[in-house]
């Protein structure tokens, strides 16, 4: 039998004490992580808690998340809401997903329904396709050409975009109409749209909807329009644009991305998905 010095067997109590205490306050950072981004799975964790000073691999992050049942499960939803029978011209697809490495040369435009207690809302969003950033959006009542018309003045009063950007959205009435179009045409911007009924066309604002709709629409269960009407520019600007981390962006959200990319301007090049 090996006899250890009481100083070690003391260094090694300690150690494993200061293991515990250290597990604790990531346990109870996780948690509160978990309650404000109830969808961020391992690796999203792990890199916040990396961002705020926390000293963890993926593994131990997992191991604790298992501990507490905090890992999420993820339900995948599709749902058809593109309009694309009508007399307005369809115009080719220019962007096919390739990602620009600068801002404002390409931004992506979509629609989804909000589930309401009674009845449906209706959300318009843009999306500048190199830092993921929500730049307009407007919810509505009705999919009418007003919904798509508002996000889009919305993010050209924000971002003043120089002519030349190119604007991808789906072959949907409210993108297609004359009122649409000609507001593109009359800042310049050059017109993409995905092929009919192909959403791997659009996937960057796929993947955005289906992060607001398991982060944020289905938690919510809004009762009526006004409730949505609040909280869905509150998660969009306050969560998905200044805070939620993307794996895509080396772990920035879309500001912090932004931030960085104003700060090393970006040759006007392109990379496929």
């Amino acid at each position: 039998m090996i006899e250890l010095p009481r100083s070690t067997y003391y260094y090694q109590q300690q150690r494993s004490e200061l293991k515990q205490q250290e597990d604790q306050k990531i346990i109870e950072r996780l948690e509160q992580l978990a309650r404000e981004f109830s969808r961020y799975g391992v690796r999203r964790m792990t890199a916040q808690l990396q961002h705020e000073g926390f000293v963890v691999n993926r593994k131990r992050v997992y191991r604790l998340m298992q501990e507490q049942k905090l890992l999420c499960k993820v339900k995948k939803r599709f749902v058809v809401t593109t309009n694309s029978e009508h007399p307005f011209e369809r115009y080719p697809n220019l962007y096919e997903n390739n990602i620009p490495l600068s801002l404002n040369q390409v931004w992506i435009a979509d629609i989804t329904y909000i589930r309401l207690r009674k009845g449906n809302a209706y959300l318009a969003v843009i999306l500048d396709a190199c830092s993921r950033k929500a730049i307009g959006w407007h919810l509505s009542r009705t999919p009418d050409a007003s919904l798509s018309l508002s996000a889009l003045e919305m993010a050209i009063a924000t971002r003043q975009p120089q002519t030349g950007v190119i604007h991808h959205s789906d072959q949907g009435v409210q993108y297609a109409c004359h009122a649409y179009t000609g507001l593109l045409k009359q800042h310049g911007f050059q017109i993409s749209m995905s092929r009919k009924a192909n959403p791997y066309d659009n996937a960057q604002a796929e993947s955005f909807m289906a992060t607001l709709k398991k982060e944020e629409v289905y938690l919510s269960d809004y009762r009526t329009f006004e409730e949505a009407s609040r909280r869905l520019p509150r998660f969009i600007e306050d969560v998905y644009n200044r805070k939620r981390l993307h794996s895509s962006l080396g772990y920035l959200s879309p500001m912090a991305f932004e931030l960085k990319q104003n700060q090393t301007p970006q040759p006007h090049l392109s990379l496929h998905i």
